[in-house]
């Protein structure tokens, strides 16, 4: 397990600095699976994972949100059969925080599962 895994999210309030980005090229290096897209003018992370078949990919998909409930920290989730696409950003500052990268790492230790 990363570093970034073992952190908590911290409450984001919309004064909230987005990532720089020295720290986006440093914060990447630890999710090396992610991929920061812009959706909408919005820079977020994105990453795909693959499984066997609907209902493990359905089961991970319940333990994300759990583990979005427990953290206060939600992503979107579009479940399909045999792969889910997972994307994290920071809605009240409209871009990317230190808490998504955290809750990327988190998300791994999911798919490991």
């Amino acid at each position: 397990m990363n570093d970034l895994a073992k952190q908590a999210c911290e409450a984001c309030r919309a004064d909230a600095p987005k990532v720089s980005d020295e720290e986006l090229a440093q914060l990447m290096k630890m999710i090396p699976e992610w991929q920061p897209i812009v959706i909408d003018g919005v820079l977020q992370l994105q990453r795909q994972f693959k499984f066997k078949n609907f209902k493990q990919a359905m089961a991970f998909t319940n333990r994300l949100a759990d583990l979005a409930e427990e953290e206060g920290h939600h992503p979107g989730i579009l479940t399909e059969w045999g792969k889910v696409t997972v994307t994290w950003w920071s809605h009240s500052i409209k871009g990317l925080h230190r808490n998504d990268f955290i809750m990327a790492a988190k998300t791994d230790t999911l798919a490991a599962v």
